[in-house]
């Protein structure tokens, strides 16, 4: 029978990757936190974590576990929900911020829920590509995929964003094998004079293809690679939303930024703010694999 007392320690850690971090977001001790996640291991016959330079990261049977974990949990938060009632502080408005992509094919489906779960609770969702400060209190809650966070602000790092070279299948399957040497008679769809990107083609085997489109919008990027006009970079998520789309071949992620979500440093005793974080959190982590891709 499974020890329901150890999950809170296994999401714990999975959100946090460490131990001691994990320990802290329980309000524990490391060596209690060690030891249910030991004690689960044994229990199920199975390693869940595997220990990295950066950190504690999931193993394939952490991965598979993430999800009935947080399925779990949130059964068991709305229970009590349900017996309790929801206080006031569940209720009210909460400013949210995060980039257009994310939002549009990531984050709807699970603001739905949210909303559906918390009926009080009021989102205002701000889309943007310029990040809105916490410190200047221009948003309440912000995700953020960058190199690091600079502002003040109480943080949730949870996993490399992963940026790759993607296109349609069939630009792959078609225009790839005519190709010249460096992918010269290839199409990229460019930012104009962007020094990251332009780095970043030029350590790709496709340095030669010329760029052909300049678009100053990602989601046009992303459309008008779906339709066939070319290669970019993207989300390695990008796939598992529109499945047309693939990594080009010979090419390899970059992993420099990180997922973040921040929360305004006043608002953590807040419960409507708390409870949005987490569920944001979570549902994110669930779709960690498609972020971080291999």
């Amino acid at each position: 029978m499974m020890d329901w007392k150890s999950l809170p320690a296994f999401l714990a850690v999975a959100r946090t990757g460490s131990l001691r971090a994990g320990a802290e977001q329980m309000e524990g001790t490391h060596a209690t936190v060690r030891r249910q996640i030991e004690g689960l291991e044994a229990q199920l016959g199975t390693t869940l974590f595997r220990r990295t330079a950066g950190g504690l990261i999931l193993t394939p049977a952490g991965r598979r576990l993430l999800p009935q974990a947080i399925e779990a949990e949130a059964a068991l938060l709305k229970g009590f929900s349900a017996v309790k009632g929801l206080d006031r502080e569940a209720s009210g408005r909460i400013r949210l911020s995060a980039d257009p992509m994310t939002a549009h094919y990531v984050l709807a489906p699970v603001l739905a829920d949210f909303a559906a779960l918390y009926p009080e609770i009021e989102i205002e969702l701000k889309l943007s590509y310029f990040l809105d400060s916490i410190e200047k209190d221009e948003t309440d809650i912000s995700i953020r995929h960058v190199l690091e966070v600079e502002e003040d602000a109480v943080g949730r790092k949870l996993f490399p964003l992963s940026l790759g070279v993607f296109a349609s299948r069939s630009y792959i399957d078609v225009e790839l094998p005519k190709a010249g040497p460096k992918g010269k008679g290839l199409s990229w769809i460019g930012y104009g004079e962007v020094p990251e990107m332009q780095e970043m083609i030029a350590a790709t085997p496709y340095a030669q293809a010329r760029i052909r489109h300049i678009v100053m919008d990602p989601q046009m990027h992303l459309h008008l690679a779906r339709a066939g006009a070319g290669m970019t970079l993207l989300p390695n998520w990008a796939p598992s939303v529109f499945p047309e789309l693939q990594r080009v071949p010979g090419t390899r992620l970059d992993q420099r930024r990180s997922t973040w979500i921040l929360l305004h440093g006043s608002l953590q005793r807040v419960r409507r703010a708390r409870l949005l974080m987490d569920y944001l959190s979570a549902a994110l982590l669930e779709r960690r694999a498609d972020f971080i891709g291999q």
